[in-house]
Formats: C-alpha cells, structure tokens, sequence
C-alpha cells in the first residue's frame, strides 16, 4: 500500500511541475487600449484570472487544448478556440480585442492560429488616433523576424534609413527628425544629431515602434518630419534567448589588397584605443615648450622637450593591408518571475559590428564662378583612396517591477564606437585660389565615441488616474586622438618634395576631445472623464533638460627647416630629423595657441504642456493642447577676435506650441484627418559655437555660427546671431486601412519656416562652411502612401503586396537682403536672379517602392524595394563665386530574403543585397549658364550580407 501511496505521490508532484502557463494582453476595439478587470478563464472551468492595469493576464494549467473566453461587462465576449498548451511552455496570445456590446451581440469565436498573426492593438491605434502616428508592434517582431530596430522601421510607411542606421521621416533630414527612447530625449554616439542610431537594438527587447507624424503637446516641439520613439519591453510576456551572427560581403571594399590603413592600439577591435595615439603633454607644458628652438638640449626644459617629442608617433603614412569583410554578433535574453514584490522583467542585450570601407579614386573637389569664364573655374582637387574600418559595441540591461497597481524600471545603455581612416590623396590647387600647385597628401585618422544612458521610471494607476514620471541622465564622449595631416608640394621638376610652401601648409597633428553630460526629466498625468456620455482624457506635464558640453581641440605644426625630401611620409619623423640633431630638418610641437576651438556650453530646456482629447460630435475625435518651452545657451570660451565670454548667455528663446489634431471617421476604416501644429527647429551645440573645425579627409572647415562673415567687399553677410527655426505645418489626408497592415492614403502638407537654419559656403574664405539664418521658407506638396495586396486581382497572389510613398514637393525660401545682393553682385551675364530659390535639404521628389512576398504562414518573406531622391541643395552657395551644392539622384535597389525552418521554426536565414545598381553617390556644384561640375563622389559597391539566427525557445 505505502508503495501505491508513494507512486500516487511521485505521479501528482510530477503532474504539479508539468503545468503550462498562458498569458495574453486584452485591448479595447475602440482605441487599442488595454482593459483593466477583464475575466479570462478556461470555458467549462473556474480556473481564469483577472487582466491587470496593462490588460495582461496570466492563466497557469495542465497541458491540453482549450477554449479561452473573454468577458467584460458592456462589451462583446469572445472566445479563441484550439489554443493548445504545452508542460514548462508558455502560450502567447498577443492581442484579444473587445468591441463594446451595444447591440447585445453573441459571442465571437476566433481560431488561436488567426488571433496570433495579426497586430489588431498596433492597428487600431493607428485608425483610431487623432494624431497621424504609424508604427509595428512586438508582434509583428515575432512575425517577422527582422533582427534589428532599423530593418523593423524600414516598414514604417514614410521611414527610411539613412546609412542603415539613422531614421529620416518623409525623407526630412536629421535636423527635423528626432528619436526617443522609452519617452525621452538621449543623444547618440554623435550628440549632435537628433536622431539616435537604431541597428544597436535587437527587435526581441523591444514592446514597438511608433512613429509620430504630427506633433501633440506631450510631445518634444523640436520635430517636423517625424518623432520615433524606441520603447523597450519592460516585462517580457515570454522567455526568449536569442544569438545571431551575420557577414557582409563587398567585392569592392573586400579583400581588397589595396585597403589603405595604419598602426593602432590592441584595443581597437573593441572600439577604443589603448593609449597608443594618446598626447604625452599637458596643457601646462605646451606653453613651456613653445619656443623650442632657442631651448638648451641639456636643460630641464630642453629635456621634457625632447621626452615630448619622442611621444609623438612615428607613422604619418598609410599601409595597404587586405581587408576582411564585414561581420556581426548579437545575443539577447529576457523574461519574467514572479517574486514576493511583485513579477520581476528583465531584458538582456549584447551587439558587436565590425566592417570595413574602401573607396578607391575618390573625388573631392572645388569649383568658383568667374564672371569672365563661360564655365567653372577649378579651383581645388582632391583625387585618392581611403578605408575605414568601423568597430561598433553595445549592451542593454533592463529591470522592470509590476505591482497591482504601479510599475518601476530601469535601463541601462552603453555603446562604444571606433573608427579608423587611412588615405592617400593626389591633390592640385590652381591660379583661381593662389598659385598651381601640385601634391600628395597623407592622411590617419581615429575617432571612438562612448554613450553611456541610464532610465529610471515609475508609473502609477489610481482609479482614473494615471501618473508617470522618468529621469534620465546620458553621458557622452568623442575622441579624435593625434590625427595625422601631412602634405608634400610636388615640385614642377619632378622627384622632389617641399612643404609649408605653396598651398602645401605645414603637416598637422590634431586632437579632440568633447564630453557631454545629459539630465532629462518629465513628469506627466492624465485623468479620463466623459463629455456629453463620450470618453475623453487631460493630459498635462512638465519637464527639463540640462546638457553641458566640454569641447576642446589641441593642434600641433611640424615646423619645418628646409626641404629636402625624398617623398616618404614617415620620413618626417625618423630620428635623424628630429631635434636636437644638428642636421635636423624641422621641429616639432609648435602648438597652435589662440584656441577658438575650446569651450564650455550648457543649454537648458524648461517645458510645460496641457492637452485634451475628447469628442465633440459623433465620429469626430480631437486633441487639443498648448505647449511651452523656456530655452537658453550659455557660453564659455573665445571668439575669432580673442574677447573671452565666460558663462554668457548668447541664447534664449521663450516659445509657444499650439496643436490641433482632428480625425473624422467615414467609416471603421476609412478616415479624414486635418492637423494644424506650431513645431521649431534648432541648432546643435556645435553649431552655436566659434569654433573652426577642420576635416582633413575633405579639406573642408566647419565655423560656428556665433562668428559674424563679411564678404570680399566688407559688407556683412552674417551678424553671428543664430535663431531657432519656426515651422507652422498644416496637414490634410485621407486614409483607408484593410486587413494584413493595408492601406491607402492621400496627403496634402504646407509648411512654412520662419528663419531656417542652413549650412551656407563662406565667402573669402577657402572651403569654409557656416550654419547660418536664410530667411523665410515654405515647403507645399503632396503624399500618397499604399500597401496592397495583389490578391485583388486574383487570390492565388494574395501573400504578394505592392508598397510605396511618393512624395512630390515644392520648397521656396525668400533670400535675405545680404543673400540676395550677395548673389547679384556674382550674377553672369544674362542671369536674372530671383528673391527666391529652394530650401536647402528638401527633394523636390522621393519615391519608396516595393513588392514584397509576405508568406509568414510558410516561413518565408522576399522584398525588393526602390528609393530614389530628386536632387536637393546641399550647401547654399551663390555668393563670391561660390556656387551651389545639389546632391546627385542616387537610385537605391535592394532585395532581401528571410526563411525560417527547424522545429518550431527557431532558425532565421537572412540575405539582403544592398544596391544592386551600383550606383554612385554624387554631389555637383550648380550655377547659371555652365555644366556642372563634381563636389564629391564616391562609389559605395554591392554588399550582400547573410545573417543567421536561432531561438533557443
């Protein structure tokens, strides 16, 4: 008997711990929102639970296949037959939605295998949202498997990617997109930029994607393209432990035996250097050295001197060394338990890229209108190779606390970035700058860039109410240590080099420091009340930014005593040449004093904000709001002219942001929508500064905008006051929506700016550019936005879909009087010169074309997809000579492939094939009357890159 007894009992405690577990999220029909209360269970059983203020539920039982039903009082019950539980197994069921019961319906029963291949949350918020938003869910991640949060985006309709990687929103560049993580403003590797690098995050870490098309009152007002806001899982609904490796191949750029590239530290590969290209001096002893050439070789100066020197490395030219192609890995985790406080999330991510870059007989050139010539006047050209080899690392840890009726979490982020250049360049400058000179030029570069980000959160369910607050400080850094510039003068005779003379100038070692700190908060609450028995909602919150910038840049002069050299740039620095040695041919460390390129910046952005979404007639849904924000910059450093300013405030802007979005429903899908919103751009830190920083590998010199220009003549083009651009933008569309993600859409935008902020080429100044206020602008077109299904022609093509976003504009900007004399007085015979002309940035066309293969049933996706953008001004020229910049029309055609296979379809296969044209990227200067004439081109190649997955659930 004891023996029975035992086995019952081994069999029970065995039964116990073979349970399976279902969990699943309820939303409502009407507006995609979770629903709090709702009775799920087992039908035929007791065993259920309740949904949580997140519309989640967690269901534990034997294994088995099962009717689950769904219940809440006033709305329409349903029931998903077939749904099958496995033991130690979690069943997901992504979206169950509810109608309200108005008509005392029956229940509606649908298939488990259908409710977990659609997005029905992400759908109708989409449909049901006063604002124009778009976005993909976790759901689709898990449908579709893309690896990253940049190929996820690419089927947002409007979003493209820029270098694979930066987000742009109706082809709007980064100065009117912004990106956001779980809510809040953090910078990137490169701070900045708006838009924050994507292809860091792995889709199975993330809760969606949305993408916000017109702004709201709860959003940052620093957008008018688009707002994409990253938002990170906090308690995953099941255990997913992911690892994933991939190769890219470029026949082009690919063991390449020609790949120019130098010496580094061993800590490259991992994105930072070891000390190796650290400077051994400090900012006192550089002043104690400066007259090296009267210092005594045997005194304690002559020696630290001499200690200093020798520090300097001693390679100034490039190596060619074959090049590997480009590799990846990648491995996330995370899941949830149940402890005594609450169920615990957590989230784990690891990502590490490498690749390489060759671009062989690379152009960079410079061109100027003469008013006597009947075509551009060369005045600068730069003909050569370069690589790169680019290192990226990144991690994520994410912790998530939910309670009955709260939340708390905490991310942490940390990238780590290096990028190393090699080149060798064939240069001539002509008579039109100075004098003819011919030369070769060497140039190494580093630069690593860190970000650390921290999040911490808490949000807060109180009957009606909800309360939400965030804070999140950012810590960043670029270093560009000991950039090597070296540039031999090829003497007419032939064998024979020079240098500091001509145009050759003297070789340059550079460093460059900046480090920034970032606090971001905001608190906001929202309090859900009816008008006329209709649903509506208040919003209101407060917020603040501070950033502090330190920025400092260390030049040094390899000053040279004679000219006798055979070519080699690692000459320069042998032993024998350097100092004390009597037959030495220069010295060195001559640093550059005077330093316009040091200072200390912070801003801070002070906001506040009202909103309300309500209906006021049938069919009719609004938001309302007002939004403000108190702006301002302090500086601290030099100006061109040697006046210090110490912590002035050169900036400070108090602006208003009304919005109004309003969305009438024809039908459940079909929609008008009309928007009217007040949205500002503005400046980066670099931008609003007096520095000149120079670009070696370009030649080319970015000025701060706070520096006043005159022209040749004397006359002031520029007063060094820079202002944040205003943009009013009014929005009109109609939209239909159908079923697997379809939609059609017709839009009508007018945008007007009020002083946009340009990049402008400087007159008087060789290859020097400036942002700057250009006047008024407005931007006017259309946009029609589809993804459909082929099946409407015959169903046997129904997993075929047909996609695009054409968008037609016409940009107009009202010169100011400094521009538009400027131009005048640079016009050529015949030419009539207009007040207006176009905005710098904005294509006059863009078309994003596709047709996909979407059989997600059979485990396979094929796409091949067109992007093409109408030239567009890129640097603003016209004045002195200087003509304008327009980019080339760069025809993009990539394909790419996924299939998934294995038990439970746990392995992904990808391919893509990224610019199967070979086309180049082109840039040509534009004026009246004359051909066009090259400002940089390069060609990119096609890389075909293969990646592999596995699912370890």
């Amino acid at each position: 008997m004891r023996y029975i007894l035992f086995a019952f009992l081994i069999i029970s405690i065995n039964a116990f711990g073979q349970k399976g577990i279902i969990r699943g999220t309820v939303i409502e029909d009407a507006n995609g929102e979770p629903l709090f209360g709702v009775t799920v269970q087992i039908k035929g059983t007791t065993t259920g639970a309740i949904t949580d203020f997140d519309g989640k539920f967690e269901i534990q039982t034997t294994p088995g296949t099962y009717d689950l039903q769904a219940s809440f009082v006033s709305f329409q019950t349903v029931t998903i037959s077939g749904l099958q539980v496995s033991a130690d197994e979690t069943t997901l069921i992504d979206q169950i939605s509810l109608k309200e019961d108005v008509e005392l319906l029956e229940e509606v029963v649908v298939t488990a295998e259908v409710i977990n291949t659609t997005e029905a949350a992400m759908i109708t918020v989409k449909r049901k949202s006063a604002n124009l938003i778009d976005g993909i869910s976790a759901a689709s991640f898990r449908k579709i498997g893309d690896s990253d949060a940049a190929s996820a985006a690419k089927r947002i309709t409007g979003v493209s990617i820029e270098g694979g990687k930066y987000v742009y929103v109706r082809g709007l560049g980064d100065r009117y997109t912004k990106t956001l993580l779980n809510g809040m403003e953090i910078p990137g590797l490169d701070p900045d930029r708006n838009t924050l690098q994507m292809d860091i995050f792995p889709t199975n870490v993330l809760s969606n994607i949305v993408v916000a098309k017109t702004f709201t009152a709860d959003l940052p007002a620093d957008f008018t393209g688009g707002l994409v806001n990253i938002e990170t899982q906090d308690v995953p609904d099941i255990k997913t432990t992911t690892a994933q490796i991939g190769m890219g191949f470029n026949p082009q750029m690919h063991f390449n035996s020609d790949f120019l590239t130098y010496e580094g530290g061993k800590t490259d590969w991992l994105g930072f250097d070891d000390g190796t290209r650290k400077l051994h001096i400090s900012d006192a002893q550089v002043t104690d050295v400066q007259n090296a050439y009267i210092l005594n070789p045997s005194s304690e100066q002559g020696m630290i001197y001499k200690q200093q020197l020798d520090g300097f490395n001693k390679q100034l030219g490039a190596t060619k060394k074959s090049s590997f192609m480009n590799y990846n890995l990648g491995f996330a985790t995370g899941n949830q338990k149940d402890i005594s406080l609450g169920t615990l999330g957590y989230n784990f991510a690891f990502t590490y890229r490498s690749s390489s870059e060759f671009y062989d007989d690379a152009l960079f050139s410079r061109y100027l209108i003469d008013q006597n010539q009947s075509q551009l006047v060369l005045a600068e050209e730069q003909i050569g190779s370069y690589g790169v080899r680019n290192v990226l690392l990144g991690g994520m840890a994410g912790f998530a606390l939910k309670r009955d009726n709260s939340k708390y979490r905490i991310n942490i982020l940390r990238l780590q970035n290096g990028e190393s250049k090699a080149g060798f360049f064939n240069s001539e400058t002509t008579e039109a700058i100075g004098t003819d000179v011919d030369a070769i030029q060497s140039n190494l570069e580093y630069s690593q860039k860190s970000m650390t980000n921290l999040l911490l959160s808490g949000e807060y369910f109180l009957d009606k109410w909800i309360l939400n607050w965030r804070f999140s400080p950012t810590r960043s850094s670029i270093n560009d240590p000991d950039i090597r510039f070296t540039k031999y003068e090829v003497l007419p005779n032939g064998g024979e080099y020079e240098i500091g003379t001509g145009n050759s100038g003297l070789p340059q070692r550079i460093w460059r420091e900046l480090n920034e700190i970032n606090y971001s908060s905001r608190l906001d609450a929202k309090r859900e009340y009816e008008i006329s028995g209709r649903d509506a909602n208040i919003k209101f919150g407060v917020g603040a930014t501070f950033k502090n910038r330190d920025f400092i840049i260390r030049q040094f002069d390899l000053d040279v005593n004679q000219n006798d050299f055979d070519g080699s740039f690692n000459e320069l620095m042998e032993e024998e040449n350097l100092w004390p040695n009597e037959d030495a041919n220069f010295h060195v460390a001559q640093y550059v004093g005077g330093n316009v390129n040091q200072f200390d910046a912070s801003t801070s952005n002070y906001s506040i904000y009202a909103s309300n979404e309500f209906i006021p007639l049938e069919n009719l849904k609004a938001i309302v709001g007002l939004r403000a924000e108190a702006y301002s910059q302090f500086y601290t450093g030099q100006n061109q002219s040697g006046v210090v300013l110490n912590n002035e405030e050169v900036i400070n802007e108090f602006n208003l942001f009304p919005t109004g979005n309003f969305t009438y429903s024809l039908s459940q899908s079909q929609n008008v929508r009309f928007a009217y919103t007040k949205t500002i751009a503005r400046y980066s830190f670099k931008e609003a500064s007096f520095i000149e920083y120079y670009d070696p590998l370009t030649g080319r010199t970015f000025l701060g905008s706070l520096s006043p220009i005159e022209d040749n003549q004397g006359n002031q083009i520029w007063d060094g006051n820079i202002r944040s651009t205003l943009i009013n933008n009014f929005d009109l569309r109609w939209e239909r929506f159908g079923d697997r993600g379809q939609i059609l859409s017709v839009s009508g935008f007018y945008k007007k700016f009020n002083d946009p902020i340009e990049i402008v080429q400087i007159s008087g100044a060789d290859n020097n550019f400036q942002p700057q206020n250009v006047g008024d602008a407005t931007v006017y077109g259309a946009e029609l936005e589809i993804r459909q299904s082929l099946g409407v022609l015959n169903p046997a093509i129904s997993d075929l879909f047909l996609s695009g976003n054409t968008t037609w504009s016409v940009s107009q900007i009202t010169m100011t009087n400094q521009e538009f004399e400027a131009r005048q007085r640079s016009a050529r015979t015949n030419e009539n010169v207009s007040r207006e002309r176009e905005l710098q940035g904005q294509a006059p066309y863009i078309i994003n074309a596709g047709l996909s293969y979407d059989g997600v049933s059979k485990g396979l996706e094929l796409g091949l997809y067109y992007n093409v953008q109408g030239p567009t001004l890129t640097y603003t020229g016209g004045v002195n000579g200087i003509p304008d910049v327009y980019s080339v029309p760069f025809s993009s055609v990539n394909f790419s492939a996924n299939k998934t296979f294995g038990e439970n379809e746990k392995m992904r296969l990808t391919l893509k094939v990224n610019n199967i044209l070979n086309d180049k990227r082109e840039w040509e200067y534009q004026s009246f009357g004359v051909e066009d004439r090259p400002f940089e081109a390069r060609s990119i190649g096609t890389t075909v890159n293969v990646g592999f997955r596995y699912s370890f659930n």
